[in-house]
């Protein structure tokens, strides 16, 4: 399995942007497909957004589209998640996550996961 640690979270104001980064190490990097997950208090864990192994492709909740760009290097083992236009709603811990297969997005194709990193968005 690769090991992963986020960092980059915090409080900021409405309309502020953060960037997340995910850190990775162990196994090579490049053959996994990266994905962003956030879980809000009281709530289910769900995707963010999720980029394939070579970066070319990637994928957007509908809530993070034309907000939210997922990226990577696979030369650093490091995938970003760059929020823009954050809302308070965006309020959550939010997890990288490595997954070995081409599948959807949800959790369970995911069999390696960072501690998570919080993100505060006041109003």
């Amino acid at each position: 399995q690769v090991q992963l640690v986020e960092s980059g979270g915090g409080l900021v104001q409405a309309g502020a942007s953060l960037r997340l980064s995910c850190a990775a190490s162990g196994r090579t990097f490049s053959s996994y497909r990266m994905c962003w997950f956030r879980q809000a208090p009281g709530k289910e864990r769900e995707s963010v957004a999720v980029i394939s192994r070579s970066g070319i492709s990637r994928y957007y909740a509908e809530s993070a589209k034309g907000r939210f760009t997922i990226s990577r290097d696979n030369a650093k083992n490091t995938v970003y998640l760059q929020m823009n236009s954050l809302k308070p709603e965006d309020t959550a811990v939010y997890y990288c996550a490595a997954g070995e297969v081409d599948a959807g997005t949800a959790a369970s194709f995911f069999g390696s996961w960072g501690q998570g990193t919080q993100v505060t968005v006041s109003s």
